[in-house]
């Protein structure tokens, strides 16, 4: 499939940028001049579009932060291109009419002359192995999950409880499994070997790829910087440097955590000013184990209040706040806090 159409009365306008609407196998191109105006589309598939641009004079390209942009951006950026990626979100309010390639790729070009959306930055190889690796280990954990929750499922049908906690599982399993008293059938008592097999199997490779973790943090400096923080470990500092990359970007530490969607849901106006809940935009997965950081943190917090260990001044603001605000509420405000350390001071107001 190779469609091109240019426009008459726009043969004389060069086209400076170029709006990508990306696909699995066909790909919608609008090549616009400097005011804007499409001079020229292209339907292209995966191979044609590959070579679209090899010889051409260096564009502006557009795209929306997809799946696959960030391989297409570095290959573009090797051929002397400049690349925007632009979040999806943003750009979809700009697609008038219905949805359709070429509205889509429309749509691109009128999101990119708006200045307050802020484009993502292109990732690099490194930083999307790391996050693979995440990735994957998240696919062990839940499949070492659901394989638990069956085998405490099927023994509870037998009349065998088995205690709260992944460690406990496999003791008393095996218990069960040597109990020749209890009515469990023997071809049932063999799946369930298997069963036991496929979790250990799972925690095998969850403790890999944490080695590999750990072996990526001693060359990267900015995980070991996340790693001083409290409630930051290996998971977290890595899943950070590798999703949100350069934290000096952002203008302040509130937008960091703003764009980790840790900040209030605003519903404002005129006079009337109203803060909600946590506007929970972002990466789930990272404001995900950034709260369940925090949590550990507090709960060290409290541990070590109980025993009268000296508190520093962090853990006794998050104390006083849970007593204030309630346990759950704190532990958002502490991981608020501590993405704000991150990035750069925010700038004072004039008064």
């Amino acid at each position: 499939m190779h469609a091109t159409t240019k426009f008459a009365g726009n043969e004389s306008s060069v086209a400076v940028t170029l709006a990508v609407d990306l696909a699995k196998d066909v790909f919608e191109l609008a090549f616009a001049d400097a005011v804007g105006r499409i001079v020229e589309r292209k339907r292209l598939k995966r191979g044609p579009f590959a070579q679209c641009l090899v010889n051409r004079a260096p564009l502006s390209i557009v795209m929306e932060a997809c799946g696959s942009a960030h391989a297409w951006a570095r290959r573009f950026m090797r051929l002397g291109h400049s690349v925007k990626l632009l979040p999806a979100q943003h750009v979809r309010p700009y697609v008038r009419r219905n949805k359709t390639d070429r509205a889509d790729a429309a749509g691109l070009l009128e999101a990119a002359r708006c200045g307050d959306i802020r484009p993502v930055p292109v990732k690099t190889t490194a930083q999307q192995g790391t996050q693979g690796l995440h990735r994957i280990r998240e696919h062990h954990k839940a499949e070492r999950t659901a394989a638990i929750n069956t085998v405490r499922g099927l023994l509870r049908e037998f009349g065998l409880a088995i205690p709260a906690g992944a460690g406990s599982v496999r003791p008393a399993v095996l218990q069960a499994l040597e109990d020749g008293d209890n009515d469990i059938p023997m071809d049932l008592r063999h799946a369930l070997a298997g069963m036991l097999e496929r979790i250990a199997s799972c925690q095998q490779a969850m403790a890999d790829i944490e080695k590999q973790l750990a072996d990526i943090t001693k060359c990267d400096l900015r995980s070991q910087r996340l790693m001083a923080a409290s409630g930051v470990g290996l998971i977290t500092a890595t899943a950070m440097s590798a999703g949100i990359g350069d934290f000096t970007r952002f203008p302040s530490g509130r937008h960091l955590a703003s764009a980790l969607g840790l900040t209030p849901r605003e519903y404002s106006s005129g006079g009337s000013r109203k803060l909600g809940r946590i506007s929970k935009r972002g990466d789930v997965y990272l404001r995900t184990l950034l709260i369940h950081g925090a949590r550990s943190a507090l709960i060290s917090a409290c541990l070590a209040r109980k025993r009268g260990l000296p508190l520093d001044r962090t853990q006794q603001w998050a104390l006083a706040l849970a007593e204030r605000k309630g346990h759950n509420k704190a532990v958002v405000a502490l991981a608020n806090k501590t993405v704000r350390s991150y990035g750069p001071p925010s700038p004072r107001r004039e008064l």
